[in-house]
């Protein structure tokens, strides 16, 4: 406590005081004086009209009022001079009454002591004090005069340390945890702030003993009222959580983007991974609601990425290629949603660091470990349970992450597949399931940091023979991989660098089961595995630096070893493989010694404020024991221009290569594959990029690519043997091209809302020998045709919408629609004619494959619903997901089979029957994060 002030200023303009004129008495006509001037005090009144002075003193003062009286303008404080409690003294309260003299100017002239307290020091202090007062100066009749006013100063003996009570806090919102900075803490229903919280959401505040009352407002939170009893001398520790309005509110939040210096990148964060519709919460399955993709099935998340293959898309996970993606197909990514920070999906023209691809480029990057305090995830849904910890070590800089899932996939998949496949019932049951884990270690180094990652997948899906027969078949996949990478970053040259190690093991393997009879009853033992096994070592190096405003540079390199065999025991053949084939045929017994290695670069330049150039190289060289090496030199270039800056318009093209492919990532098959050599294929890209209003993009691509050499198996080819004419020569090659154009609006996360809406029109075509069939048919010639490519879906349309309601509700739906592939016979059924031989009986004839049909279109719905609860330290959400709510049925294809006589009057008939499925995944689920 110090001195509080007492104005009565105001009082004298209330109910009078006096006033000091200099006057001179000889100016009067009045006896002349000792001096030429003197200081005469006159009684001023306080009327309803003012304070005046009478007509006779205005008179006398010679003053001009025309007769009437003159009003004074009392002086008003401008400057305060607080009185300081004196050191020394405790205990003592009082009031110093003093009467100042404020001169023309409104200075302080004298001061004087006329009550008050006798306490020496508090009258000194005041007096020191007053000497500093600063006052607007008095008028008379429109001039400045002197007054003097009683002024007060009132001491309030500070309350000591002892006596206080002192209250520090944290402030933190409910469920998250997080804390809340800038709160504002009212004290006892006073309207001024009594504290206000920090960056770290901490508060402190010394209160009198005793009760009080504490409410706390904080923005997008609801305020809360807190009772405290603080003791005097006693320091009180509160932790205070505030109930947000939303529970994890789709906030416009303002990121440092990478600047777009690509033809075509697409960024996704946050909620926009986690909550649309029919994904069940996994990032990479985003991808396929994407513009230029295309799927193999709806649920089935490889994308067929502008007519390519799905092996020719890369997935990358901080640099690091992902060899399989999906559990089961339909299941869930092989990465925790919670290491995935955002993904970037290059549909066309991606740079020159993604190498050995014909299509896209999927990158997920991982989050940076959270540095303040310990958090995890736990849930549980229909198909897996699964959780995530991280903790982070202050004292050493160091940060640990860990993640896994299980599945019970079966409960949901096995009825599904026997419902399917009635026949063989009787004896074997499906099976299916699946593992995955995740490990991070991340250590600060100076400047840099260390990252050792590790993450592994296994699958296992089949038919397991039930022991009550004995010779009883069962036949199981399995496939499994490992990835260790060691990384580190740290600055380098006025930039910064990166060098990575990485360790892989990929199994894809076939299992023969049997049951067999024992002493003690019939029992089921493995009788033969046939594994394709690949082990890998590679390395990287990267380094980026800013030149300047203009000029950016970015620069890599790497390599990769790949030892590839088969692991073959007991009877262990692969389906539809043949003994004789072993030696001579590279798919059916593949083992490999390969090496890739490649060096990059990326030059950005700005010429001009509106241009953005970015030109680059890869040059790669393939090389398969013994003696076969394929080089390949890649040169890639986009170019931006901004018109306005709502619009930029952007071109791109570059050269892409990459070993043969088999519909999807299989290990061993594509290294093996390199002595059919490489495929080639140029990407044109052409687009326009416009923000109309804000919170709004929208893209638009136009793109050619002429594929110049493309060696595409199918599984079929692989595993079945059924191979085309000229498969087994030594140049199996075929080439093509794709063509189209993308749509895409989209309001990203903001307003309690995401979308967006995407349209692609999609060709693929391939110049390939095939046959013709006769009316019996038989082949009667070859030729050969551009032919639509197997994968290709003209026509493909999302729409994807997720709406933040009140109470933390959720709602969300996709719309789905996509034309039919071509039945050409290479992933589905081929299109047969009905005909009739001589003898008048049905027959189904193969069509030739340029005049082979479609299947049909496809439409479907998925939903979400969420409900999200902050409790004290947990975020709780429950949601469902179900992909196709709509129940539509997909046609896969098509059997051509004949009727029953005794159904069709004794008569066989011509029977067309749709292999359709009403795919409906539903998935409810719950998750806790602390």
């Amino acid at each position: 406590m110090g001195s509080r002030v007492s104005l009565p200023a105001l009082l004298l303009a209330l109910a009078g005081g006096v006033l000091l004129w200099p006057w001179s008495g000889a100016a009067q006509g009045l006896p002349p004086t000792t001096g030429d001037q003197r200081a005469v005090e006159v009684d001023v009144h306080a009327t309803d009209a003012g304070t005046t002075l009478s007509a006779e003193d205005a008179r006398r003062l010679g003053l001009s009022t025309d007769g009437g009286e003159a009003t004074l303008v009392p002086p008003v404080l401008l400057q305060e001079s607080p009185a300081a409690y004196p050191e020394g003294l405790e205990g003592v309260d009082g009031e110093v009454v003093l009467e100042l003299r404020v001169d023309e100017q409104g200075g302080v002239a004298e001061v004087d002591v006329t009550g008050g307290t006798s306490e020496k020091a508090l009258v000194a202090s005041a007096v020191a004090a007053a000497k500093g007062l600063r006052f607007s100066p008095a008028t008379l009749g429109g001039q400045p005069v002197s007054v003097r006013l009683p002024f007060v100063y009132r001491f309030e003996a500070p309350l000591s340390e002892s006596f206080m009570g002192h209250l520090t806090g944290t402030v933190r919102a409910k469920g998250t945890r997080r804390p809340l900075v800038g709160a504002v803490l009212f004290l006892d229903g006073s309207t001024t702030p009594a504290a206000t919280t920090d960056s770290d959401g901490r508060f402190s505040l010394k209160v009198l003993p005793g009760a009080h009352r504490l409410e706390l407002r904080a923005p997008g939170h609801a305020p809360e009222r807190f009772e405290e009893v603080l003791v005097q001398g006693e320091t009180l520790e509160v932790l205070y959580r505030l109930e947000p309005l939303v529970v994890n509110p789709y906030e416009t939040v303002v990121r440092d983007e990478r600047e777009r210096t690509e033809v075509s990148r697409i960024t996704l964060h946050e909620q926009e991974l986690r909550e649309v519709p029919g994904t069940v919460g996994d990032p990479f399955r985003v991808v396929m609601l994407m513009p230029g993709v295309g799927s193999l099935a709806s649920g089935i998340s490889y994308p067929v990425v502008r007519g390519s293959q799905p092996a020719a898309t890369g997935f990358f996970l901080d640099g690091v290629r992902i060899p399989m993606l999906y559990h089961l197909l339909l299941g869930p990514a092989v990465v925790h949603p919670d290491f995935i920070d955002s993904i970037d999906f290059h549909v066309g023209v991606p740079p020159a660091q993604y190498g050995r691809l014909l299509g896209g480029a999927v990158e997920g990057r991982i989050s940076r470990p959270r540095e303040d305090r310990l958090h995890y995830t736990v849930y549980a849904d229909l198909l897996n349970s699964g959780g995530f910890v991280e903790y982070p070590f202050a004292s050493t800089g160091t940060s640990v992450s860990v993640a896994g899932r299980v599945s019970y996939a079966g409960l949901l998949i096995v009825p599904l597949a026997e419902s399917l496949n009635e026949s063989g019932s009787e004896y074997s049951r499906s099976r299916a399931s699946f593992w995955d884990y995740q490990a991070r270690v991340e250590q600060k180094l100076g400047q840099g940091r260390l990252r050792l990652f590790a993450l592994g997948s296994s699958d296992d899906f089949g038919s397991t023979p039930i022991p009550d027969v004995a010779n009883k078949n069962g036949f199981g996949v399995r496939t499994t991989f490992h990835r260790v990478d060691l990384r580190g970053t740290h600055p380098l040259a006025g930039g910064e660098a990166e060098l990575g190690l990485t360790w892989g093991l990929d199994d894809f393997g076939f299992l023969g089961e049997r049951t067999v009879a024992r002493p003690q009853g019939i029992g089921v033992e493995r009788v033969g595995e046939y594994t394709l096994r690949q082990l890998s070592v590679s390395a990287r190096a990267r380094w980026q630096r800013r030149f300047s405003g203009t000029l950016e540079l970015t620069a890599g390199a790497d390599v990769e070893h790949r030892r590839a065999a088969i692991v073959l025991r007991g009877t262990g053949l692969a389906p539809g493989q043949r003994e004789d084939t072993l030696s001579d045929d590279p798919f059916q017994s593949p083992s490999s010694l390969a090496t890739f290695s490649g060096g990059w670069t990326q030059l950005v330049w700005r010429p001009a404020s509106p241009w953005t150039v970015s030109a680059g190289l890869r040059a790669d060289a393939y090389h398969l024991v013994p003696g076969i090496t394929h080089p390949a030199l890649e040169p890639r270039l986009a170019v931006r221009h901004a018109l306005s800056e709502s619009l930029t318009l952007k071109a791109g093209a570059g050269l892409f290569h990459q070993p043969p492919t088999v519909l999807l990532h299989v290990p061993v098959l594509d290294t093996s594959g390199l002595r059919y050599g490489l495929q080639e294929g140029m990407q044109v890209d052409v687009g326009a990029e416009w923000k109309p209003f804000q919170g709004w993009e929208v893209g638009v691509d136009a793109f050619y690519n002429p594929l110049r050499r493309t060696v595409e198996f199918d599984l079929t080819e692989v595993a079945l043997e059924r191979r085309r004419i000229g498969l087994t020569g030594p140049d199996p090659a075929e080439s093509g091209y794709a063509y189209g154009a993308e749509l895409m609006v989209r309001h990203p996360l903001g307003d309690n809302w995401f979308g967006w809406v995407s349209y692609s029109f999609l060709r693929s075509r391939r110049h390939q020998r095939f046959a013709r069939f006769d009316a019996e048919g038989n082949v009667v010639e070859w030729t050969r045709g551009t032919l639509p490519f197997a994968f290709e879906q003209e026509h493909v349309f999302n729409a994807a919408l997720s709406y933040k309601l009140g109470r933390s509700i959720t709602l969300g739906a996709v719309l789905h629609f996509n034309t039919g592939r071509p039945e050409s016979g290479e992933i589905t059924s081929k299109t047969m004619s009905p005909r009739f031989d001589e003898a008048g009986g049905p027959l189904w004839v193969r069509q030739d494959l340029d005049r082979v049909g479609r299947l049909p279109p496809f439409f479907r719905v998925d939903f979400r619903a969420a409900k999200s609860w902050a409790l004290e330290d947990l975020t709780l959400d429950l949601y469902l997901d179900i992909l196709n709510v709509s129940f539509q049925q997909e046609i896969y294809g098509y059997v051509y089979n004949f009727s029953d006589p005794k159904e069709t009057g004794g008569r066989r008939e011509h029977l067309r029957e749709p292999l359709a499925l009403p795919l409906i995944i539903p998935m409810l689920g719950l998750k806790a994060a602390y």
